[in-house]
């Protein structure tokens, strides 16, 4: 029998096959379908499972993130990993130009530039990460976001440049 360190820690995680939610996803907008997970119709990606992520806002103007950072994010100086944020961001900026989407349009990212300007640590408290588009072109979106937590403070800043894909 293995004995675990005392200190030692696990966490499980659980998530849905993505692929049938990529087909139900691609019949609704982009709008629709970040609200369809928001609200638990459709399940969130294996990715927010796994880094602890939720939605705590989406409209036409702006989608918000959240998570709680954790020991499980954290690096080997004692703080929380900057992929993190980054992850935040790169969720929300791109998700911002998903929900400008029509159904049956996809993106990618480009090109991401992350801006970390403060460390998070468990003892912060919930984060959010928000997404913004600044430009929707026929093939090229940008967008801006944020980390900031509840009151306000500014974690993370960041721009993305998404390819977008017609069909």
């Amino acid at each position: 029998m293995t004995h675990l360190p005392e200190n030692q820690r696990t966490r499980t995680i659980t998530w849905q096959d993505p692929l049938p939610v990529l087909q139900q996803g691609r019949e609704l907008s982009g709008l629709q379908y970040m609200q369809a997970v928001k609200s638990g119709q459709l399940p969130p990606p294996p990715m927010m499972e796994l880094m602890g992520v939720w939605i705590s806002e989406v409209n036409e103007e702006r989608i918000v993130f959240a998570v709680e950072p954790a020991e499980y994010h954290y690096n080997p100086l004692g703080v929380v990993h900057g992929g993190l944020a980054a992850t935040l961001l790169d969720s929300a900026m791109g998700c911002a130009v998903h929900v400008a989407l029509p159904a049956n349009v996809s993106y990618t990212t480009l090109e991401l530039k992350v801006n970390l300007v403060r460390a998070l640590t468990r003892s912060t408290g919930v984060v959010y990460g928000e997404g913004k588009v600044l430009h929707l072109g026929g093939r090229i979106a940008t967008a801006e976001g944020r980390v900031f937590d509840a009151n306000g403070k500014l974690y993370a800043h960041g721009t993305t440049t998404c390819l977008i894909m017609r069909p």
